[in-house]
Formats: structure tokens, sequence, C-alpha cells
């Protein structure tokens, strides 16, 4: 017999102390019957058709009609193994493995499905319930990054994947979207700063998905944060709570914004490139998707927005925050590190070492640790050197201090021999001399500029203006010695023959 509900029990009892016919009754109530009938025969049994006795109550309606009909139970072909799937699945072993090891040991010959509905029925899944949860005014906003297939790039000439960010205040659902090519830590940090602007304020709390450019390292105890997203929350005030791995429920209003942004103003459009795509995605979030009825608030996302939100949230910061990656580089044995192909200066005593580079906008921090050990103008082009002198050891650095020019001005101060001698060695392939000279410049620390005049005095008076030539003369103090003093040439007659030209030429007369 067919189990009524309770409620149509009732009615049913109601019904026939009204005294309406059972083709009525079934009629009404959707129900064959032969279902009211027998129903009929049980209420007159037990005495519930009395219209002088009230209703009973829906205990004692159970009680007197018994429980409802079950539905035939045919023994699973699972049973007689029952101790043995169970001890399998104390040991973790998997289904499907339960099912061969059955099969080859035990002779068990149904099929994999059979399997499953037994071992569902020893362990019953509980539904999973949620909580919604609800955030007050300027409370919160969640951010994604969701793809939207090929956009043309007019920097590149070509069409690139590329994706759509959202982000979505969760009081009034009033969003913010741009369509991006790359998902790294700068086009992360510029578009958070591109939402802020344009809600004109900053949300307290940001619930981003746990991808690189946020989260290092996700773990459930405590994501690693990217130190440049870590720096932006302390710099603009807001608190960042990155989602537990594989739980995008945690973060569903953004969810269903990126999912509206791509059924919704993406489906069956095409944009003349990247930069049409998103003027025309900004009028949309303000005309469309700001002003709609939205399914859960059941008010429009940007009025909503400026009648409460807009006030809560925290007033931007008076400087924008500019740091745009923060990335481990290796310092190499010339001194530098290399970041986006150009090359900027450390100190050589961290040869070899691990740096954390701080890449802002205009300019590039280099620590050690905690300690600041460098700071670069950013080059805007690959190639770029950025370095510095006082980085080297010493003597690198004076190599590249004294430069021909700066020789010849410390040449001429320490005397004109010496300003000769400088000018001889570099009027011919100065960058192969130039070693020579810094070293005939650096004898001055050691014995004095008049000492070193001298010396260059004696070399060119000798003819020999090299480095080696002053060193050894001020080696042997030859310099404290006078110059031996100019002899002038004797001046000779003209060449004259010792005998006659007749005498060679038999007498002949000779023109003089």
């Amino acid at each position: 017999m067919e189990r009524l509900h309770m409620n149509h029990l009732r009615d049913l009892i109601h019904r026939l102390r009204s005294g309406e016919t059972e083709r009525r009754i079934a009629r009404d109530l959707r129900v064959s019957r032969p279902t009211i009938h027998k129903y009929h025969l049980l209420a007159e049994q037990l005495g519930l058709l009395d219209p002088l006795r009230p209703l009973p109550e829906d205990a004692v309606l159970t009680e007197a009609l018994g429980p409802a009909p079950q539905p035939p139970c045919v023994s699973s072909t699972v049973e007689p193994h029952r101790d043995t799937v169970l001890r399998l699945l104390d040991q973790g072993v998997e289904m499907t493995a339960i099912h061969a090891r059955l099969r080859d040991d035990h002779g068990y010959t149904g099929g994999y499905s059979s399997v499953r509905r037994f071992v569902h029925g020893l362990c019953p899944v509980e539904p999973e319930a949620f909580v919604r949860v609800h955030t007050a005014c300027g409370e919160e906003a969640q951010v994604d990054f969701g793809s939207v297939g090929p956009l043309y790039d007019p920097l590149r000439g070509c069409a690139r994947p590329a994706y759509v960010f959202v982000a979505t205040l969760c009081f009034s659902r009033h969003q913010y979207a741009e369509f991006v090519f790359d998902q790294k830590i700068a086009t992360w940090i510029a578009l958070h700063r591109r939402a802020f602007e344009f809600w004109g304020g900053v949300p307290r709390r940001l619930v981003p998905d746990n991808l690189k450019a946020a989260v290092i390292k996700a773990v459930v105890d405590g994501p690693i944060l990217g130190e440049a997203y870590r720096r932006m929350a302390q710099h603009d005030g807001f608190v960042i709570s990155p989602t537990r791995p594989a739980t995008p429920q945690h973060k569903g209003k953004v969810e269903s914004g990126v999912r509206y942004v791509q059924r919704n103003f993406m489906a069956g459009q095409e944009f003349a490139d990247i930069t049409v795509a998103n003027e025309r995605l900004l009028t949309w979030v303000r005309e469309v998707a700001g002003t709609r009825r939205h399914g859960t608030t059941h008010q429009a996302p940007l009025q909503l927005f400026r009648d409460q939100e807009k006030a809560a949230l925290l007033p931007l910061p008076s400087e924008p925050f500019s740091l745009c990656a923060v990335k481990p580089v290796k310092v190499h044995p010339d001194c530098h590190v290399v970041i986006d192909g150009s090359y900027y200066s450390v100190s050589y005593r961290t040869i070899g070492q691990t740096l954390d580079a701080y890449i802002f906008e205009r300019v590039v921090q280099l620590f050690q640790g905690t300690d600041l050990v460098a700071t670069h103008e950013r080059a805007l082009t690959a190639g770029v050197w950025r370095t510095r002198n006082e980085h080297y050891p010493v003597g690198k650095a004076a190599y590249l201090e004294h430069t021909p020019q700066r020789c010849r001005q410390i040449a001429q101060r320490i005397g004109p021999a010496t300003a000769q001698v400088v000018e001889h060695l570099l009027s011919d392939r100065p960058l192969d001399h130039l070693r020579s000279v810094q070293a005939i410049i650096r004898c001055e620390e050691t014995v004095g500029a008049e000492r070193l005049e001298a010396a260059a005095a004696r070399a060119l008076h000798f003819g020999d203006p090299t480095s080696r030539r002053i060193k050894d003369i001020l080696n042997a103090a030859l310099d404290r010695e006078p110059l031996p003093e100019a002899t002038m040439p004797v001046p000779q007659r003209a060449h004259t023959f010792a005998r006659a030209g007749a005498e060679f030429f038999g007498g002949a007369e000779v023109e003089p």
C-alpha cells in the first residue's frame, strides 16, 4: 500500500468525516483510489471517523497506521565478504583494489559497481554544510583572475592569451575588472592600486587566491605571502587572508564575478585590441554590472556602493605604493647582479651570495638579510649597467677612477716633466698604457710629488719615459743626483777631398 504523507492522512480523515466520496478525495489529493479505499477501511477499523472525536495527533496516526512500507531489499552480492571488505578498508585499500582482490582471492564474480555501492552503504557520507558569511560595509573584497581567451596586443602586434582581473566588494558586490596578458607580481600590484583608485578607497581585508603573485607557499596553517604583496598591505592598511587550498567556495563572490564577466561581457564579443576591450569593460561595469538587480542582495551594486559602502572604505594613501617585485638575485664575480637584463653593482664582499632585490618603479634596492647594501636607479631597458666604483676592491676601484683624463690632470699638478711623460704614454693607444700611467701616478703616494717629478725629468733626459725606468730611478735614488750638463756639439767644416780631382781624371779639367 502506498504510504501517504502525514498532512494527507489528516486531510483524508477530515474529508471522510465530511462525507466526501473516495473518488473525489482521490482526485483532489492526486492519490490512487485503491490507496484511498485501503486507508478508509483502516480508519474505520481504528475508529478514527467519528466526527465527535477530535482529529488525532501525528504521533497517534503514525502509531495507529504503522510505519511506511519499505522498498524490497535485495542482499548485496558482496555481503558474504563483509569482513574482508571491512579489513581492507581499515588498511586504506581503495575500492578498485578491493574489487580486484575479491575477484582474484575469493572468487567474487560481481562487478565493481556492486562493491562501490556496498562500501558506500558501510560508510555513508554525511552532506557537507556551508555557512554563508555576511560582511560589513568596507570590510572585505575578493580578488581573482580568470581566462578570457586571446586578445590582440598592439605592442607585440599579435594575439595573446589574456586574463581578466576581478575585484569584488563583498557587501555591495560592486566590482572592478581589467584585462591583462600576465599574472606577474608587478601586474598584480598595479591592478590592486587601480582597483582602489576606482573605488576611491581601500577595503580592510583582501581575500586572494593562492597564485604566486600573492602567496609564495600555500599551506593551511599559515600561507607564506609574497614580500611585495605583504608590503603593499602594510602601506595601504589592508589585511591579506588567502583562501585555503582547493576551496574556491571561500571566495564565491569573486568566482561568480569572474564567470559573470566571461559569460555576460566576453561571450560573443570581438575587440580591436586589449585597450579597446578595457575601455568597454569599464563602461560595462558601471552601466550594466553596476546597475543590475543582484541575485543575492536584490539591489543594484553601484547604488548600494555609493549609498553605504564607499564611506566605509579606508582612505587612499597619500603616496601610491610603488614596489613592483621582490626576487632573489645572485652576485656574480664582476660584482654585479642581473635584474630584467640590466646590471647593478654591489660590494665585492657579497660575491657568490644571494641577495633580495626590491624592485620599485624608479629604484632598485638590494638587501642582504635585513641590511640594505646598495640602491640604484632602475634601468628602463635591458643591457644598462649601474656601477659604483666603491663596490670594487681598492685596486680595482683605482683603475676605474683614474681615467686618462683624470691621470692628465694629476700629472699637471705634480709637474711638467710628469705631465710630459703621461702625455707621451697616452698619445698612442691610451688604453694599453693606462695601467703604466696609473702606476706612475701612484708613486706620488710613496715618494711624494717632488721626487716623482725629478725621476720623470731624468727619464726624459735619457730618452726612456716608461714606468719601469721611473721606478728604477726612484729605487736607486738617482732622482737625487743632478742631471749631467748638456754638451754642445762641435761645429764641423765642410768635407774636402784629400787629393785633387786631376789626379783621378788625368789632368782633365773638372768643373768645380
